[in-house]
């Protein structure tokens, strides 16, 4: 009986994926330091949120909400709160799960050894398995603060509302150009 119940999660370890990296699950939006998020992205802290969508969507977003007819779409996007002008810089960026799955390396082992192989070359590395998350990361700026989203910063609560506001319309507008006349 000990045999098989070794036996059997012995298997079951096998066919396991074991994980190595799994993405955050943000629920609404997070605020958060760039770096703190993913090395690539800036000191600043960031306005973070899952993107559902297809690839390049929050750029064809920005680009028509804000008529900017691709210069600078990235960088510097300027918006108004109450008369202040603001800028805005967004980074979609992936954050893929990464798991192991050992089941292909130990039965290629395995099969070497029971045909009496002793070349280590037919001997894979262990298969990664990458499933991918898609984040928009925005950080706000002015000419009198360098980072709107601090929590010290004056500017902060306003620039929250917007971000809020403007992540709503994102997610539910599926023809960017209903935004034109929302303005």
């Amino acid at each position: 009986m000990k045999r098989i119940l070794l036996l059997m999660s012995l298997i079951l370890i096998m066919e396991s994926c074991i994980p190595i990296r799994i993405a955050p699950n943000i629920n609404y939006y997070e605020i958060t330091k760039g770096k703190n998020f993913k090395r690539s992205l800036p000191k600043r802290h960031m306005f973070i949120f899952e993107d559902p969508k297809e690839a390049n969507h929050f750029y064809d977003y920005i680009n028509t909400k804000f008529n900017l007819d691709d210069t600078n779409v990235y960088d510097d996007v300027p918006f108004s709160i109450d008369g202040q002008q603001y800028f805005l810089s967004f980074y979609e960026t992936e954050i893929p799960n990464k798991t192991i799955n050992l089941l292909p390396t130990i039965s290629s082992a395995l099969f070497n050894a029971a045909i009496g192989n002793t070349d280590n070359e037919d001997i894979s590395d262990p298969e990664m398995v990458r499933n991918g998350n898609w984040y928009i990361a925005i950080e706000v700026y002015n000419d009198i603060e360098k980072d709107c989203l601090e929590d010290d910063s004056l500017s902060r609560t306003p620039v929250l509302k917007y971000l809020r506001n403007l992540k709503k319309e994102y997610l539910s507008t599926h023809n960017y150009n209903e935004v034109i006349f929302t303005n």
